[in-house]
């Protein structure tokens, strides 16, 4: 693994920043934990690559609020293309 954070999905809509750090802090250090809206996924950013590996290897595919949870590197954000709308 080459980063450090991590996209986590199919959790419950219920969860919180705060259940989500505390669920990968038992791995390593979180240096932050954000839950995507009501959208069941998130994601986390350990201190190091090798904390992410560690929490990956754990975590993956374990019961997380009643949901088996998907945990995989996080995946650089594609540029998009400048908009240019014309007001009339």
């Amino acid at each position: 693994m080459q980063g450090s954070k991590l996209y986590v999905g199919n959790f419950s809509y219920s969860v919180t920043d705060e259940q989500l750090e505390q669920l990968f802090a038992e791995y390593g250090t979180v240096v932050s934990a954000s839950v995507i809206g009501n959208k069941g996924f998130g994601f986390v950013e350990m201190s190091s690559a090798e904390e992410a590996e560690k929490a990956k290897e754990a975590l993956d595919g374990t019961d997380f609020s009643g949901r088996s949870i998907k945990v995989n590197e996080a995946l650089p954000q594609k540029s998009r293309p400048e908009r240019n709308f014309k007001r009339y």
